[in-house]
């Protein structure tokens, strides 16, 4: 159980510290790892994340940053220093935002001996966004993958160690990039989990028969009735076709 937890990440999508605190005390034992989106993160603050991190847990930082490049670079400073084990910009940002991105992580690595080195990946296209929000809303031509391929080439171009996209294109990334290349994966459902606002989804196990490194798991989780339980047969299903 515990590789395999520790490769799923419980998206905290909550309003409220206290919310999502009574959440992690119910996972307690579950070595999974803790994503911390914008609306906790601005709600709660870096005082959250540090309690997570005191509890053990790796988090994830899912802020993703896009901004000038210098200000990029503050922010991943900033973010550096506070401990989180892995963090986001957005590669629509360009190449030099996302250098920018890991100037700043070397420049706090640099001015502290105990932080740790995090892993810096950029979103290449949400997984909510279909093809005609892409083409016809966004202004990007081509097809999804096609995009999606270029944003994480450019990535890794620029240093960074992974991109997040969905499970539809992680093997193209993979040929593309390498098997050390990270991916994120968002957009996973459960067997018979509703999709909710995804547009591109996978289930657990076909996430990661793709290949996938990590997968990020929200509502399934959240609003389940048992969220142990919830996890725990997630986990399960993974382990069967292990």
């Amino acid at each position: 159980m515990t590789n395999v937890a520790e490769r799923i990440m419980v998206a905290l999508d909550y309003a409220e510290a206290n919310e999502a605190r009574q959440l992690v005390e119910a996972l307690k034992g579950i070595p999974c790892y803790m994503k911390v989106g914008m609306q906790l993160f601005y709600s709660a603050g870096p005082q959250f994340v540090l309690s997570l991190k005191e509890q053990g847990y790796k988090v994830f930082l899912d802020v993703k940053m896009h901004d000038i490049p210098n200000t990029v670079k503050g922010g991943s400073e900033s973010v550096t220093r506070l401990g989180v084990d892995m963090f986001n910009v957005h590669a629509a940002g360009g190449k030099q935002m996302m250098e920018y991105a890991m100037e700043g992580v070397d420049k706090a690595l640099n001015g502290s001996t105990n932080a740790v080195k995090p892993i810096v990946i950029a979103v290449t296209q949400l997984t909510s966004t279909s093809q005609t929000v892409m083409n016809e809303e966004i202004g990007l031509a081509g097809t999804v993958e096609e995009a999606v391929l270029r944003y994480a080439r450019l990535a890794q171009a620029a240093g960074l160690n992974g991109v997040v996209a969905s499970p539809l294109e992680v093997t193209r990334i993979k040929e593309a990039c390498g098997s050390g290349f990270v991916t994120v994966t968002p957009g996973i459902r459960p067997a018979g989990a509703a999709i909710g606002d995804q547009s591109r989804v996978m289930t657990p196990p076909e996430a990661f028969a793709q290949g996938t490194d990590y997968v990020v798991i929200g509502r399934p989780i959240t609003g389940a009735a048992d969220p142990r339980a919830a996890l725990e047969a997630i986990i399960a299903s993974v382990q069967e076709v292990n």
